[in-house]
């Protein structure tokens, strides 16, 4: 029972610090990457599509990134669905590639961003803990039912809370990185 508690706590703690990684890669810097438009959604033929299977993204250059839709049709949707898109990017279309310019950041905005990036780190922080309190809940009804040791309860419960540990300073480590990377001019 234990074992099997262990790895799916930690499981469940890696899947949580991943969806850190992915919400924080959504925190745009004044950098261009082409994981930022990964959640982009495109209107092709009436459903919503990842815009990474209608169109190829690449990086132009430091500051901006090249949509290609492979249909010339597609284009104007492409675009459209950039604009719409919660990312504030303003894309230039030049025949079928679609630039997308990524524009300065002020010092105030680098500010917000960084309070955004504490606030979902807080939020990654209280899920590893909540699965800590979860798999110790587990524990505790083992032992009283009688199913493992207090002394096997005891070290589980010392082994995860080294997991959690582990995590939390992985968060932390997240963190000070996006930080860093946002304040970088």
């Amino acid at each position: 029972m234990i074992p099997e508690l262990k790895q799916t706590t930690e499981s469940k703690m890696q899947k949580s610090l991943e969806s850190l990684r992915l919400d924080l890669a959504k925190i745009r810097t004044g950098r261009a990457h082409t994981g930022l438009l990964d959640h982009v959604q495109v209107d092709y033929y009436g459903s919503l599509i990842p815009i990474n299977q209608v169109a190829n993204i690449t990086l132009l250059d430091a500051r901006t990134i090249g949509v290609q839709p492979w249909e010339k049709n597609m284009v104007g949707k492409v675009d459209k669905a950039i604009r719409d898109s919660d990312l504030g990017l303003n894309p230039a279309t030049q025949g079928d590639l679609i630039r997308v310019p990524m524009p300065s950041l002020t010092e105030e905005r680098r500010r917000d961003l960084i309070k955004v990036v504490k606030h979902e780190g807080e939020s990654a922080k209280v899920a590893i803990r909540n699965l800590r309190r979860d798999a110790n809940s587990h524990l505790k009804d083992g032992l009283k039912n009688k199913e493992i040791a207090e002394d096997d309860e005891r070290r589980a419960q010392d082994d995860i809370q080294k997991l959690t540990d582990r995590y939390v300073i992985e968060v932390d480590r997240l963190l000070a990185e996006k930080e860093k990377e946002l304040m970088a001019i």
